[in-house]
């Protein structure tokens, strides 16, 4: 637990601007596979279901390789001494007379990057491993397909997180919302399942239309979309003498708008109930531990930015705890087990931006990590329970 709260206390006593003295160290270039192992699965739960596996096979693939990128960023953490970026390949470079794109697909490791991608990936293992049994029951039909879509969200989600720019994120960003539509609709002869995820991608794309419009302000504003070179101009204020109107003060509420919209607050929070509609092992995996916490992550490696305009964190702090009281509200008053849970989910997002807003950054960090596992666990208990009584939800035929 010492390094557990040194690591968070290392995202707060060092500034965000700080990251403007990054230095491309000797790169541990074996830490890509932390995102190759998740897309190796997906190919190999595809080949799973084009040759018509009738085993657990696509299971043991997952918890492999799942496992693999674990024990992967646990030596990353463990190796971990300062913040560093790590150059995979060179993927968007364009040029022209008056200046230039470039967004390269590279890792950047720093504590806040190894905090999430250790509940991701050792999270995302557990939740395989149950549902290597919990599943059993879709062995021959869906069963690869499930496994297949667990692996595209890890890979994605790993992107979100990692990525040393906006575009990267971005990327991650638009797959875990393909990957939650998979997941959601998993049954999709059930008409309210794929109402359910037809939903949630529906609603999630107000967010992420505002997540594409804060990265072209951004760029056009700094020039650039690498964390360490926003930061670093950000930090000088070179960018007010040229370019400082209404532009610069619309960028963090578009951030926040793309962070409510994925992290389901108000008034963005009406798909995430619905999604209860899914697997169990999907509502632990995605919308508890990991794809509805990217919203937290995208105001807290964006934090600087939020600085921008004085009434940014005020409003992230006040919408954080409105839901956190409107939801909690609603949740007392249903009877659907997993419904209860979704409801708290929703709450307990609403104290990390809340957290955020009051600037106490280690704070909401500290939440994300210690929510992303008790959650989980109240929503593989749900599962549980559920099977046990043959499918039955209401707490009111439970026996209290």
């Amino acid at each position: 637990m010492n390094a557990v709260h040194l690591m968070l206390q290392t995202l707060i006593a060092t500034p965000a601007v700080q990251v403007s003295e990054l230095v491309h160290q000797v790169t541990p270039n074996w830490a890509q596979f932390i995102l190759w192992l998740p897309l190796i699965s997906l190919v190999l739960c595809g080949v799973c279901a084009a040759l018509k596996v009738k085993s657990k096979a696509p299971a043991f693939i997952t918890i492999i390789c799942l496992a693999s990128s674990f024990v992967l960023t646990l030596m990353l953490y463990l190796g971990y001494e300062s913040a560093q970026v790590i150059p995979i390949f060179d993927w968007i470079q364009v040029k022209w007379s008056g200046g230039s794109f470039i967004a390269n697909f590279a890792l950047y490791v720093d504590s806040l990057t190894l905090l999430w991608m250790l509940f991701v990936t050792g999270l995302g293992t557990l939740i395989a491993i149950y549902s290597l049994e919990y599943m059993e029951h879709d062995i021959g039909k869906g069963y690869a397909r499930f496994f297949a879509g667990v692996s595209v969200f890890l890979f994605a989600m790993s992107c979100l997180v990692m990525g040393d720019n906006l575009l990267m994120l971005y990327l991650g960003w638009e797959g875990v919302g393909f990957a939650s539509y998979w997941l959601i609709g998993y049954f999709y002869q059930k008409p309210s399942a794929v109402a359910a995820a037809k939903k949630a991608f529906i609603v999630n794309r107000i967010g992420d239309l505002g997540l594409a419009l804060a990265i072209y302000l951004i760029w056009s504003t700094f020039n650039t979309v690498q964390y360490s070179e926003i930061f670093a101009i950000h930090a000088d204020k070179s960018y007010a003498v040229a370019y400082d109107t209404w532009t610069v003060h619309a960028i963090p509420y578009l951030l926040m708008l793309a962070a409510f919209g994925k992290s389901a607050q108000l008034p963005l929070y009406v798909w995430l109930p619905d999604a209860m509609e899914g697997p169990t092992p999907v509502s632990a995996l995605i919308h508890a531990a990991t794809m509805v916490t990217a919203g937290v992550y995208l105001i807290a490696r964006t934090y600087p930015l939020f600085d921008l305009d004085a009434a940014a964190l005020p409003t992230v702090a006040w919408v954080g705890g409105l839901t956190a009281i409107f939801a909690a509200t609603i949740g007392m008053a249903q009877y659907d087990i997993k419904r209860i849970m979704a409801y708290s989910t929703v709450s307990q997002l609403g104290y990390m931006f809340l957290g955020l807003g009051v600037m106490t950054s280690y704070g909401a960090a500290y939440h994300v990590f210690t929510h992303a596992f008790f959650k989980a666990v109240l929503f593989l208990t749900c599962g549980a329970i559920m099977h046990g009584f043959a499918g039955q939800l209401d707490l009111r035929k439970l026996s209290g």
